[in-house]
C-alpha cells in the first residue's frame, strides 16, 4: 500500500468511524455495501471479507432499521446509548481496521483502535450529551427529532468518507463543533429554564 492509498484508507476509517459514534450500524452497512459492489474503488482487508458478506449484509440491514426506528422512543434512546458507550467504539475500530487493506491485520486492528475507538466513542459522547440535555429540557418530546438530525449526518459524513474521504478531517471539524454547540445551547437553555422555576 503506497502513502497515498494508506492516507485515503485513514480517512476514510476515520469519517467512517466518527458515523457510528452517532448511528453503530449505518456506517457499517454503507461501507459493506460498497465494498460488495465495488463503490468508489473501496476493498477490505482479508480478515475482514466477512463484512460484505451475504449474512453480514442481512444482518447490519437488521441491525441498521432496529435502531433507526427504537432510537426515535425517549425511553429507549437512553439504553441504546447506555449499550452504545460500548458497541460503538466497536464498530468504529472495525471500519477503521477494515478499510486498511495490504497492511499486517495486527498492525491494522491496533491502528483501528487507536484511530477508530476514540472518535466514534466522541461523537457518541457528544450524541448522548445532546440526547441528556433535550431529555431536560423537554421532556424527551424533541428526542427523535433530534434521532433523525443524527441519523442523517452520520449518512453524510459516511457518504462524504467513501467518496471525498480527503474532505474528512473539515467535515468532522465542522460537524463536531456544530454537535458541540448544540449540547451547550440545549444546557444553558436548561440552566436557564431552572433558574426561571426555581425564582417563581
Amino acid at each position: 500500500m503506497t502513502t497515498a492509498h494508506f492516507v485515503l484508507a485513514l480517512l476514510l476509517g476515520l469519517g467512517l468511524s466518527a458515523s457510528t459514534g452517532l448511528n453503530t450500524f449505518l456506517p457499517l452497512l454503507l461501507l459493506s455495501a460498497a465494498a460488495r459492489f465495488h463503490i468508489a474503488g473501496i476493498t477490505l482487508g482479508a480478515k475482514f471479507a466477512w463484512l460484505h458478506s451475504d449474512v453480514a449484509i442481512v444482518v447490519l440491514i437488521i441491525a441498521c432499521i432496529f435502531e433507526l426506528v427504537a432510537d426515535k422512543f425517549p425511553a429507549v434512546d437512553h439504553l441504546l446509548d447506555a449499550v452504545g458507550t460500548f458497541v460503538r467504539p466497536i464498530a468504529g475500530t472495525i471500519a477503521a481496521a477494515s478499510v486498511l487493506t495490504g497492511v499486517d491485520p495486527t498492525v491494522a486492528a491496533v491502528i483501528g483502535l487507536i484511530v477508530g475507538a476514540p472518535t466514534s466513542f466522541g461523537f457518541h459522547s457528544l450524541k448522548a450529551g445532546a440526547r441528556v440535555a433535550s431529555t431536560t429540557t423537554t421532556f424527551g418530546c424533541a428526542n427523535p427529532v433530534i434521532s433523525l438530525i443524527e441519523d442523517i449526518l452520520s449518512f453524510t459524513i459516511s457518504l462524504i468518507a467513501i467518496f471525498a474521504p480527503l474532505l474528512v478531517p473539515l467535515v468532522l471539524v465542522l460537524f463536531g463543533f456544530a454537535l458541540w454547540k448544540l449540547v451547550q445551547r440545549v444546557r444553558a437553555t436548561a440552566i436557564a429554564d431552572s433558574a426561571a422555576h426555581s425564582v417563581t
